[in-house]
């Protein structure tokens, strides 16, 4: 008896984008064990067939993912081609036995693809922008949404303070980078598509599962407990004064106010705002070299 190969659904052509969404959702979603077992037969022998099946099982979160990147423009399709290139560069450098789902360590490469091409594909924003620039590129839609400023229009200037200050970067390009991105426009959600084996559709109708995906859920979960362990890794960065004002400024439900703290140590509240900001751009370098440091090793 041969055993049926298995195959990556190709996309685009005469395939369309609706029908490849309805085609993956038929790989199932791998158990614990299972990947496990999939992911050593490949890491020990190569074996390709292991391979397809730990790629297939994760096309699902690919896409959604690429929903998430919709806003910047670009067909939906195209991020989820980019973002599948990252998910095999994923199955090839996991490594099982560190103990992390597949899904975690390849959403890092996921990511990292769609954003590649986001990056290129955009003219206002060029692969040699600065790393602030880029965080400000890909973070300022989560933090409109966030602050409940209106997509299509200039930000209020508390809001431009608050997202300068979160991401460090000067107030000036979070105004010039909100206003080039307006001029870019939004992905429909109410782009029609043709062609697929259940009919005409739109966009949105692909999003209207609530039902979450389990490797997603996994995902997500354990993608937060890497955070919170990067977070604490990188705080051993600061002195005990700017992890202080750092955590009472910023990682608190209750923000202590710069006069409070200059009350505390007994200097200006310009001199604690100086203190809060440096602590924050050594944080920062911190978690980025960490970051890189858990890639490499595929850690994370």
């Amino acid at each position: 008896m041969t055993t049926k190969k298995t195959t990556v659904p190709a996309l685009g052509g005469e395939q369309s984008l609706n029908r490849y969404l309805s085609e993956i959702k038929k790989y199932p979603v791998l158990t614990a064990e299972q990947e496990y077992m999939l992911a050593k037969r490949y890491e020990e022998h190569e074996d390709s067939e292991a391979a397809a099946q730990l790629v297939t099982s994760h096309l699902r979160l690919v896409a959604k993912i690429a929903m998430g990147y919709r806003g910047y423009g670009l067909p939906v399709s195209d991020l989820i081609s980019e973002g599948n290139v990252g998910l095999m560069q994923g199955v090839k450098k996991f490594e099982p036995d560190r103990g992390f789902r597949l899904a975690t360590y390849a959403m890092w490469w996921i990511k990292a693809s769609m954003q590649e091409y986001i990056l290129r594909s955009w003219s206002l924003v060029k692969m040699g922008t600065t790393a602030a620039q880029k965080k400000l590129f890909f973070n300022l839609r989560r933090m409109k949404k966030q602050l409940e400023a209106y997509e299509d229009t200039d930000l209020a200037p508390d809001d431009v303070t608050k997202i300068a200050t979160d991401l460090g970067v000067p107030e000036q390009e979070v105004i010039n980078m909100n206003r080039r991105m307006m001029m870019g426009g939004d992905g429909s959600l109410n782009v029609p598509m043709r062609g697929g084996e259940e009919g005409s559709g739109e966009m949105q109708d692909w999003l209207t599962d609530d039902r979450p995906l389990q490797d997603e859920t996994v995902a997500d979960a354990q993608e937060a407990e890497v955070r919170h362990e990067m977070l604490t890794e990188a705080m051993d960065a600061l002195n005990d004064r700017e992890k202080h004002i750092l955590t009472e400024r910023r990682l608190t439900e209750k923000p202590q106010t710069l006069e409070e703290l200059s009350q505390v140590y007994e200097v200006s509240r310009e001199r604690i705002r100086q203190i809060e900001v440096r602590a924050f751009e050594k944080l920062q370098k911190a978690m980025k070299s960490i970051a890189g440091e858990r890639l490499m090793l595929g850690v994370a």
